[in-house]
């Protein structure tokens, strides 16, 4: 049996930060700064949302020398989906998901 839970609202900022660009590869630590959400918490949501198919993952080598590769997200259809049925709380005026465009 399958038990379904309804999304934190930490996970529904980040599908949304997601959604803004739903083919756009995101870094963990870009997700964390745009969503406001702590890595704590993000990673562990990454994993959750990679296993459930709305998410795809990928290890992308660094641009300059020096770094290591890194782990990328994006949005799968199911994913685009989930984003658009589990919007974040109306947030009061003028505060706005932060990252997002205005």
């Amino acid at each position: 049996m399958v038990r379904h839970r309804s999304l934190s609202e930490a996970a529904r900022t980040v599908l949304a930060v997601l959604l803004e660009s739903p083919v756009a590869w995101r870094h963990g630590y870009e997700l964390a700064q745009l969503a406001g959400v702590k890595s704590g918490t993000l990673y562990p949501l990454l994993i959750r949302l990679e296993e459930q198919g709305h998410l795809t993952a990928e290890w992308q080598l660094p641009q300059g020398g020096g770094r290591p590769p890194r782990h990328a997200y994006r949005l799968t259809a199911s994913g685009v989906a989930l984003a658009r049925a589990n919007p974040p709380a109306a947030r009061p005026a003028g505060a706005a998901i932060p990252g997002a465009a205005t």
